[in-house]
Order: structure tokens, then C-alpha cells, then sequence
């Protein structure tokens, strides 16, 4: 499972690394972005590659409630061409969610250890995600930050792809995002068939951190710095 990361990148750095077009976003550094908010995701379109925000959390086309979104902010890549809630993003609607860090949790005695994970050098990736567009139903219930959101109105929404952990992950997670090597992106998005493998571990860095990340209100570069283990 991966149920946070970091997106520290700006609009001219994503642009520069994943050959953006379209009109720049204003992208303040995230430091500790949790699932049902808004994250920025790169998807293919006729002129290129664009970014948008899409909502974590995928919703299907056909769900009549947004509370599914909670249960499918990750989607695991063996079985997410056939799962119902998957199938149809698998086959047309795939992105790639930019990020330089992914938390997870071991647990350590009556705690719950947060730690970071990323690539040597502090180098950006990218995770293989899906994405969907989910109508606002009438009578819908909407709570949280889809409150406002009216019956017709279009929702985008999208999941991040997990596989088995590698050995540097492994010590404290069973399984982590898909990263995609920069030469699988086109790829990826085009819809062929792309290992989704786990990264090299000797590629990879961890070191735990503070227990900040366990609120999402905590999104500020603390949340990133070494800790020593509780």
C-alpha cells in the first residue's frame, strides 16, 4: 500500500523531466500529501503530455457513491486489468503521478515508525496510476471536500499502482508504488504492456521520520527530515 507521498517538484522542473506541454500550474511543494486530495498527475493528450489535479482516491464511472474512492486510493498491479473498479481505467485512462517520496509504517512495539523512501540523489519519479471521470449522480450524498460538488458535475479522480516490495522497502512494507523508468512512460500511457516491477533497491534510499506525517495537516518540510528510529 502507499497512502502518502511527496510531490516537491515545480510546474519547470516536471516540464523539464516529463516533456509537459499546456499552461503552467502553479504547484506549491507537498510534503505530505494524503489520500482525497488533490494531486498532480500527468496524462497524454493529442498536443503531448499535460498535468492536471486529479483527486486521490479513484471513483469508477458506474459508482453511485464517492465513498468508494477511500477504499481505492491504490490499486495492485497484478489483478488491475481485470478488477472491476480498475479494468476500464487499465485499458484507457492511465497517468503518471509525479513524486520524490513515498511514506510507509512499520510497527515498532506500541508505535507505528513512519518512514521515507525515494531515489538516490533525491531524484524525482514517477508512479504508474489510473485515472477516471465520475458524474455527480442526483441526490447524491457528498461529504468532505466534494461537498460543493452539484449533481452533473464531473469528478476526476486516480489510483496509484502497487507491486511486491523490493528489499529495501520490504523491512518495513510488503509492497510499494510501481515506478516506472523514464523510458516506460510513453509507453505507460499509450496503453502497451509495461513491466510493473519493483524498482532496483539499491536504487533507493529510507530513513524514518518524524511522527508529524501521521496527521495530514502536517504538510511542511519537517515531515521529510531524519529521525532516529522510536
Amino acid at each position: 500500500m502507499c497512502g502518502r507521498f511527496t510531490q516537491r517538484m515545480t510546474w519547470r522542473e516536471l516540464h523539464e523531466r516529463m516533456d509537459l506541454v499546456g499552461t503552467p500550474l502553479n504547484l506549491r511543494p507537498r510534503f505530505n500529501v494524503a489520500p482525497s486530495q488533490d494531486v498532480a498527475a500527468v496524462r497524454a493528450a493529442d498536443g503531448g503530455r499535460t498535468l492536471a489535479m486529479l483527486r486521490w482516491g479513484l471513483i469508477p464511472a458506474w459508482a453511485r457513491d464517492s465513498a468508494i474512492g477511500h477504499r481505492l486510493i491504490n490499486a495492485r498491479s497484478e489483478t488491475a486489468a481485470q478488477k472491476p473498479s480498475f479494468r476500464a481505467a487499465y485499458r484507457q485512462r492511465r497517468c503518471l503521478i509525479p513524486a520524490d517520496g513515498f511514506y510507509e509504517w512499520r510497527r515498532e512495539g506500541k508505535t507505528r515508525q513512519p518512514w521515507l523512501f525515494g531515489l538516490l540523489h533525491g531524484t524525482p519519479f514517477a508512479v504508474a496510476g489510473l485515472w477516471e471521470r465520475w458524474t455527480v449522480p442526483q441526490a447524491a450524498a457528498l461529504t468532505g471536500s466534494l461537498a460543493e460538488r452539484a449533481p452533473g458535475d464531473a469528478v476526476e479522480t486516480c489510483t496509484i499502482l502497487t507491486t511486491a516490495a523490493n528489499e529495501t522497502v520490504a523491512p518495513v512494507h510488503g509492497r510499494m508504488p510501481v515506478i516506472l523508468p523514464p523510458d516506460a512512460y510513453g509507453p505507460w500511457l499509450a496503453g502497451d504492456d509495461v513491466p510493473l516491477v519493483p524498482y532496483p533497491a539499491d536504487a533507493m534510499t529510507a530513513h524514518p521520520v518524524s511522527t508529524l506525517v501521521n496527521r495530514p495537516a502536517n504538510d511542511d518540510p519537517r515531515c521529510v527530515e531524519p529521525v532516529a528510529p522510536a
